[in-house]
This record gives structure tokens, C-alpha cells and sequence, in this order.
């Protein structure tokens, strides 16, 4: 087993520069009627959340029958951790979190469903630009972040050490919050980090990292944040959960479908009550290149999610076999209708 080295002590030396990602806060606010606040973090595997929280508001705003609306607030947090106890605990009713995780909550009692993906794609394995490294294999006995155990950004590198009949052994796995892996990177605290995205850019766009291995071009049925509810939300108010994910379904169609829809989107994700992060990362996500994250195919299919239940157990991370209907209720994306993203 490769040895897990505490973050602290490779960023000890690690330069003190502020990157261009904003601060991270948790909120939680009181529950409106008909309103829900949705935990997410500020990273664009999350980017379908904040589309769908400002374009419902804005149909809101256009019907002018007077009836009731569901209303969606964002609801930011500054790591998986925290959302987790959040919603274990029930001050938030509805979440984006990481596939496995949520696993092993369903395993655990804890009443949570995965009702919707949230995107596709969108983890990269970066190196420094000035690295000899061009082949995955040449990492061997280097020193890689990850963000944890639970991250599926884990299980894609455990995918291509297999992939190049490596173990996690030939290598120093270092677990990391994504915001220290630049800088980690830039002062060679690491050799090389894999996380989610805007992460990667923020070194790549500063000239100093490229990405070694993407999602996009070795696993493209990538599932890794999934919109995740609490099981007295269904009980209660299951026109709410289905408006919310036709709303979600929407937003990923919608960010699809062209650039300009992006660049909007980025205008909306800066925003302080969004990620609250510099522009310029978010859009050279989006353009760099353009399927670097996707958002359109949010089906649910049972296998994709077993075949991420095998990889997570193979990392010891979950520990026998979970039924898929324990953790997952996929009536909503049966039943959806996504939304129109009037923006």
C-alpha cells in the first residue's frame, strides 16, 4: 500500500502565493417553503448548480401567474467533509457529493439517494511543464496529491496505474486539499496531482503544469459528483426533488450546447455567492479544451455506477457489495423533463 504523507508536511516550503481561487465559506441557511438550499463546492464539476439555481430564479421571475415556485439557493462549502456532515445531520437536505461517498452513507443508515449526475468528465493528472514526464509510467516512485480516499479522482489514477500494470505501491500517494495542490506543485512539495477541475488550470494557465492524463480522453463515462437528497425530501416533496432535477438536467444541456452558453455561465459561477473565483480559470475550463468538463449526458446507468462501486472496493474504500437501489433512486431521471435555461 502506497504511504499516505500528511499535506502539512509537503507544503512546508511551498510558496505562500495566493492563487486566483477565491475563499471558501459554508453557509447554512433557514428553509423557506418551497425553497431549498443545495450544498455544493466551488469547482466546475459543480457548474451545473449555480446554472440551475439563477435560471429558475429567473423563470421565477417570468411567470407572472402568481403561483408558487420552487426557489434553489447555493450553498457553499470548502470541503467534502463538510458537506457530509452536513447533510448526515440534516442542516441541508440536498447536496452534491462524491459517488462513493455517498455509497457508503446509504451503507452506513444514513437516509441519502442519488437522484441525478451532476457532470462529466473533468479530472486531470497534472505535472510540471518543465518535467521529463510524457508517459503515465515514468511517475513511478514519484510523489502524486490527491484530494482522499473517498475522491473519484483517486480511483481514476488507481485506473491508470492498472492501466500501465502498476500499483498503488509504485508510487507515493500524498492526500491534499485541491486549492494547495498548485502551489504544492510549483514549489516541487509534489511531482504530480490529480484532482478536479478548475485545479489543474489554475497551474496550467500560469505556464508552470500541463495536464498528463485527462478524463476526457481515458475514462469518458467519468462519474464523480452526483446531486444527492435526503430520503424525507423525497417523502415530503417529491415534485420539488423532480423540478430540481429537471433543472440540473437542464443547466448540463443548456452548457453543452454552445460556447456562449459557457462564457455565461462562467459570469454567473464568479459571481461571490457562487465560486467566487477569478473568471479567467473558469474560462479556460471551459475552452481549454472544450470538453474538458461535460455536462449533457446525465443519465443514470446502473452499470457505470457498479462499475464504481468494484473500483472503489478494489481501493478499499468500500467494503462489500452495496445494492444500487440502496443508494440510488433514479425515478426522477426517468421521469424528467429537462428544463429550459432561459439565460
Amino acid at each position: 500500500m502506497a504511504q499516505l504523507v500528511d499535506r502539512r508536511l509537503v507544503l512546508q516550503g511551498a510558496l505562500a502565493a495566493t492563487l486566483p481561487i477565491g475563499a471558501l465559506s459554508c453557509s447554512n441557511k433557514g428553509q423557506r417553503q418551497n425553497s431549498l438550499a443545495v450544498g455544493g463546492l466551488p469547482v466546475t464539476c459543480n457548474l451545473t448548480l449555480p446554472v440551475a439555481c439563477v435560471a429558475r430564479a429567473a423563470s421565477n421571475a417570468a411567470d407572472k401567474t402568481g403561483g408558487p415556485h420552487f426557489e434553489y439557493e447555493y450553498s457553499k462549502y470548502n470541503g467534502w467533509p463538510e458537506i457530509k456532515e452536513s447533510l448526515m445531520g440534516g442542516r441541508i437536505e440536498a447536496a452534491y457529493m462524491l459517488a462513493p461517498l455517498v455509497m457508503d452513507l446509504a451503507d452506513r443508515k444514513i437516509p441519502v439517494k442519488i437522484v441525478s449526475l451532476g457532470h462529466r468528465s473533468g479530472a486531470v493528472i497534472m505535472v510540471r511543464t518543465d518535467s521529463a514526464y510524457q508517459h503515465f509510467r515514468q511517475l513511478a516512485g514519484k510523489r502524486i496529491a490527491v484530494p482522499s480516499r473517498f475522491a473519484v479522482d483517486f480511483l481514476f489514477l488507481r485506473k491508470m496505474l492498472a492501466q500501465e500494470d502498476m500499483t498503488p505501491a509504485d508510487i507515493q500517494i500524498i492526500e491534499m486539499a485541491p486549492p494547495d495542490m498548485p502551489a504544492a506543485l510549483y514549489a516541487n512539495a509534489v511531482d504530480a496531482y490529480c484532482t478536479g477541475e478548475p485545479f489543474g488550470a489554475v497551474a496550467q494557465r500560469a505556464g508552470y503544469a500541463r495536464p498528463l492524463r485527462m478524463t476526457r480522453d481515458e475514462w469518458r463515462n467519468y462519474i464523480c459528483c452526483v446531486l444527492t437528497v435526503r430520503e424525507e425530501l423525497i417523502r415530503d416533496n417529491r415534485a420539488m426533488v423532480q423540478d430540481l432535477v429537471d433543472q440540473i438536467l437542464g443547466a448540463g444541456l443548456w452548457l453543452d450546447t454552445k460556447q456562449d452558453n459557457r462564457n455565461k455561465a462562467v459570469a454567473i459561477a464568479c459571481r461571490r455567492e457562487y465560486f467566487n473565483q477569478d473568471p479567467n480559470v473558469l474560462q479556460y475550463v471551459m475552452e481549454n479544451p472544450t470538453d474538458r468538463v461535460t455536462y449533457g449526458d446525465l443519465r443514470m446507468i446502473r452499470s457505470e455506477f457498479e462499475e464504481l462501486m468494484q473500483l472503489s472496493r478494489a481501493a478499499g474504500t468500500i467494503k462489500h457489495e452495496i445494492a444500487y437501489q440502496q443508494y440510488v433512486d433514479d425515478s426522477f431521471v426517468a421521469n424528467a423533463k429537462a428544463a429550459t435555461i432561459a439565460l
